[in-house]
């Protein structure tokens, strides 16, 4: 008796094709200044059974993380941006709420909603989107101004806690599709006004700032966390950090017949794994 293998016979159909199993994290959101709110992460979405035709190139994208506020240069941080395979989208995450130099601006919603480090947002964290992240963390305006932390894809942001304090960063979540265990999307943490306590970073988003710490961390690339809130008037917020893409499926069949955009592949577990750091495409 041969063994199951995934074989065909000339004339006798075509090569059956794989399901696939897939992690898509957006661009985390961009941290904002002066006592401000940190990122929200990337969106995170992961499942196995996805079906794929054989033969047609699907689409990989890799979302950039959102740029940083700064009062410096009147700049208003940015959502991250969205990552995509196939049919699957995440959400890039929210920006953190604050001050520009000019003026209050608040906190969005994305994959993760930024915290809030505004009036203009009502002092509440914004929003995550269903299935992909959590909400940010709200502002505390007694005394010295702190933001909320961003939220995260395992938690929402932590609520400043007091004047002087920021609010940690929401929790990631982990993934070991790549063969080992990574903490993704995590959200910023909430900077302060005063010299107090900034709020911690969680699974690659970026701690927040106070005033005599100078800017706060930027999210680290390919995890999709949040960039920290500042907390001066002259130092800035932390970028998102930028998204990632992987798939793998049994290596009971054979590898792609192309990609692009330079995807890692290994071959291992039993599973064929590809790892986008940027934007291309894959055929199997």
């Amino acid at each position: 008796m041969f063994a199951a293998k995934n074989f065909f016979l000339a004339g006798q159909g075509t090569a059956p094709t794989p399901t696939v199993e897939y992690l898509v994290v957006a661009g985390g959101g961009g941290g904002a200044t002066y006592g401000a709110g940190g990122g929200g992460a990337g969106g995170f979405r992961t499942a196995s059974g996805f079906a794929v035709t054989a033969g047609s190139p699907i689409t990989v994208t890799v979302g950039a993380g959102g740029a940083r506020g700064a009062t410096s240069t009147n700049t208003t941080p940015t959502n991250g941006s969205d990552s995509v395979f196939g049919s699957i989208t995440s959400t890039g995450g929210g920006r953190g709420g604050g001050y520009n130099g000019v003026a209050s601006y608040g906190s969005q919603i994305g994959g993760s909603g930024g915290g809030s480090g505004s009036s203009t947002d009502g002092g509440i964290g914004a929003a995550g989107t269903v299935g992909q992240g959590n909400n940010g963390g709200n502002r505390n305006a007694s005394g010295l101004i702190s933001g909320g932390g961003g939220g995260g894809a395992g938690g929402v942001g932590q609520n400043a806690p007091g004047s002087n304090l920021g609010g940690n960063g929401g929790a990631g979540t982990s993934s070991s599709i790549t063969g080992s265990s990574v903490g993704y999307a995590g959200g910023g943490g909430g900077g302060t006004e005063g010299a107090g306590t900034a709020g911690t970073a969680s699974s690659g988003g970026g701690a927040g700032s106070n005033t005599s710490s100078g800017d706060a961390t930027n999210g680290t690339a390919n995890l999709g966390g949040g960039g920290g809130g500042d907390g001066g008037l002259t130092g800035n917020g932390g970028n998102g950090g930028s998204g990632f893409v992987c798939i793998r499926y049994a290596d009971t069949f054979p590898l792609a017949t192309s990609t692009t955009g330079s995807p890692t592949i290994t071959t291992s577990g039993g599973y064929n794994i590809y790892q986008w750091t940027g934007s291309g495409s894959i055929t199997i």
